[in-house]
């Protein structure tokens, strides 16, 4: 498995996580892409810690965050 510069932990938790989650998403889109988690919360204003929480399905990004990520995820290019 490639880990893509990401812990096989968090590799882990982010696959076992529940998929419909926005945030799981946005981790599988930026593990498969390659995409850093400070890339991630630079872009959205927010720590890393909370990148990682949405990653996991720990916690779920607030709304306007989560449409913010939502448009992100819709477009074929994700340019950060």
């Amino acid at each position: 498995m490639n880990l893509r510069g990401y812990s096989y932990q968090l590799v882990k938790a982010n696959l076992a996580a529940n998929s419909s989650l926005l945030g799981v998403q946005l981790g599988r889109y930026c593990i498969t892409k390659d995409i850093s988690v400070a890339d991630i919360a630079e872009k959205l204003g927010v720590s890393k810690m909370t990148v990682y929480h949405w990653f996991i399905g720990r916690s779920i990004p607030h709304k306007a965050r989560a449409e913010k990520i939502a448009k992100m995820l819709n477009r074929a290019k994700f340019s950060i």
